[in-house]
């Protein structure tokens, strides 16, 4: 009876300090998802963007230029939506991602048993948001970016850690014309400048100060150091590093 009382309350004080899709100004959308071959293939970045805005969100393109207020990308979502693997069916569920990749939200599954691809993609993710609207999206004027001060589980005490490190990273200059910023991805980050455009893709290693990096086609490592990051790789058998003006 004690140990139930003890799970009970373990589960409650989770749920507790868990975050919400409330805490987060607003959402942006990919142009392209994983499971297709060319941007807004089927209109589904148009049709996910369309029901975020149904659901009470704000959301933005991945391209597009977002307003002052949304300066920090740390108060956003970045959703994306996935193929389950069915037979004769298809499946599609939407996750809502923070600005370090950790999932805050998934929905229900959405499932379709039509033949034609673009039918049975736009009947699955309007199912998937079903669970979407019965949330009920209101911005709670929280700073979604705050680091939790109490966790009551291993798994959230490792997510704690992982953003203290980002957070106590290099600290980015915002006014610097060179500035990218870093989109999560499934196993890292994409930067991206102003335009937007993919400058570098970002690998996370063990370290959360270290990332693989591939730019233009060439392999090397972003790196902290002295309070700022550098891309290095060798060319010629010499060591380059080059500043990189990052904001996380």
């Amino acid at each position: 009876m004690r140990i139930k009382f003890l799970l009970i309350a373990l589960l409650t004080s989770v749920i507790g300090f868990s975050q919400s899709v409330n805490d987060y100004k607003a959402v942006i959308v990919p142009l392209k998802y994983d499971f297709l071959k060319t941007e807004n293939q089927y209109r589904l970045s148009t049709m996910t963007k369309a029901n975020l805005l149904k659901a009470g969100f704000q959301a933005f393109y991945g391209n597009e230029q977002l307003p002052a207020e949304f300066a920090d990308r740390c108060d956003l979502l970045y959703v994306d939506v996935k193929r389950d693997n069915g037979f004769l069916v298809t499946k599609l569920f939407v996750e809502f991602k923070d600005c370090y990749g950790k999932v805050i939200y998934t929905s229900q599954v959405g499932k379709s048993k039509e033949k034609e691809y673009e039918t049975a993609y736009r009947e699955s993710l309007e199912l998937a948001f079903v669970s979407i609207n019965a949330l009920q999206y209101k911005y709670n004027g929280t700073r979604a970016n705050t680091v939790k001060t109490a966790t009551a589980s291993v798994p959230a005490t490792v997510h704690t850690v992982a953003a203290t490190a980002i957070v106590s990273a290099p600290v980015a200059d915002m006014t610097d014309p060179n500035l990218l910023y870093a989109q999560p991805t499934e196993n890292g980050y994409q930067l991206i400048d102003k335009t937007p455009k993919v400058v570098m893709k970002l690998l996370k290693t063990s370290r959360p100060d270290s990332f693989i990096a591939i730019k233009d086609g060439i392999q090397g490592s972003l790196n902290a150091k002295d309070n700022q990051w550098f891309f290095e790789y060798y060319k010629n058998d010499q060591l380059v590093s080059e500043k990189v003006v990052v904001k996380f």
